[in-house]
Formats: structure tokens, C-alpha cells, sequence
């Protein structure tokens, strides 16, 4: 316990490092990928061509590499000097915009799970493609994929370790610095892998609780 007790403000600073990693990736994760979703099934052929190069093109490249490509390959292009500030902006794009093809995907089999019927009754009724995805469907699909979207977003929340070895402080980084304050790396990595496991049950109890909410509003 002396690995948690005796470094409580290092522990703190790297576990809002992680809740911000996830929050921030998350939420614009959940907004491109939702964007993109809706254009792998839009009636418009480049729409649904660029959904597709997009999820295809960064859904098959490893995180590393994203990671990469942000710290080291954007930011000359840009003309941005490294900070932490910038490195934590940056390692919150890489994973935002690698989860979103999770999310497309997974937003694009709850669309399927939609009946065509309802899509099209809407469209006699006059409304446009964005009303009908808005009003119709994506409510409807938001609901059927509760259970892959959360795995998802655990995927996401164990994904943010990778930015430790990018200078950005985390959960992921607690072995540099424990070996730098000389406490047991092996003790604190223990304690680490305890902490993922509380966060990964509250989010399967944030899961069993929209599931539950959700169908009875049904």
C-alpha cells in the first residue's frame, strides 16, 4: 500500500491524466464516428465512398502508428512546438479519431437493425436524409448497440496507455516514474492493472443501467 499512500499526488495526477484521455477521445469519437456512420449508408455515393476509405484507411492501422503520425509527423507541418498541453491535444485526437471507426461501424450495424420501412415512411412524409437519420433512426440504433458501443469505449478507456510512451502523463506511465521515485515497479503496475479493472466495472454497470432504462422506455 506504501506505493499508493506515499506518491497519492503522482497517482492522482496520471488517473486525471486517463480520465481526460477518455472523456475528450470519447466525446469526439462518438461525434465523428456517429458523422461517419451516417455516411456509410447515405444515398450519396461519395458520402458512403469516403465513410468507407476513412474506417477502412485508420481501422487498419495500428494505434501506435496513429500516435506517431500526431506527435511526430503533424506538428512540423503545423508549426506546433511540443508542450504538454499540445502533446495531451494531440494524443486526444489520435484517439478520437481511431475509435470513431469503431464507433462508425458500430453505429452503422445498429442503422441496419432499423427497419427500412420506417426510414421510408418517413421520407413519404417529407422529411430530408438528415431528419430521417436524426428523428428516426439514430435513435433507434443508439439503443440496439449499447453493449458492442460499450466494449468500444472499453477498448478506448485501455487504449489511452499508449499515450504514455508520447510524454503524456496516464495510468500507462506509472513504471517511469515509480522506478525514478525507486518504489517497485512490479507492485505499481499491479496496482494499475486494479484500477483499470474498478473503471472497466463501472462502465459494465453504466452498460446494464442504459440497457435497463432504455427498454423499458421502449
Amino acid at each position: 500500500m506504501g506505493v499508493i499512500f506515499d506518491n497519492l499526488d503522482l497517482w492522482g495526477e496520471m488517473l486525471v491524466g486517463t480520465i481526460i484521455l477518455f472523456f475528450a477521445g470519447g466525446a469526439l469519437a462518438l461525434v465523428l464516428g456517429t458523422i461517419v456512420g451516417a455516411m456509410r449508408v447515405s444515398p450519396v455515393p461519395v458520402a458512403r465512398a469516403v465513410g468507407a476509405l476513412y474506417v477502412n484507411t485508420i481501422r487498419n492501422s495500428p494505434l501506435t502508428l496513429v500516435f506517431f503520425a500526431f506527435a511526430f509527423a503533424l506538428p512540423p507541418l503545423l508549426g506546433l512546438r511540443l508542450t504538454g498541453q499540445t502533446s495531451l491535444t494531440l494524443a486526444i485526437c489520435a484517439l478520437g479519431i481511431y475509435t470513431a471507426t469503431y464507433v462508425a461501424e458500430t453505429i452503422r450495424s445498429g442503422i441496419n437493425t432499423v427497419s427500412v420501412g420506417q426510414a421510408e415512411a418517413a421520407r413519404a412524409l417529407g422529411l430530408t436524409f438528415g431528419q430521417v437519420m436524426g428523428l428516426v433512426v439514430l435513435p433507434q440504433a443508439f439503443r440496439s448497440v449499447i453493449p458492442p458501443m460499450m466494449s468500444v469505449f472499453i477498448a478506448l478507456l485501455k487504449n489511452t496507455t499508449v499515450a504514455a510512451g508520447f510524454s503524456v502523463i496516464n495510468l500507462g506511465s506509472v513504471r517511469a516514474y515509480m522506478s525514478e521515485r525507486g518504489e517497485n515497479q512490479f507492485v505499481a503496475i499491479l496496482w494499475v492493472m486494479v484500477v483499470f479493472v474498478a473503471l472497466v466495472l463501472l462502465l459494465s454497470w453504466l452498460q446494464r443501467s442504459l440497457e435497463t432504462r432504455w427498454k423499458v422506455t421502449r
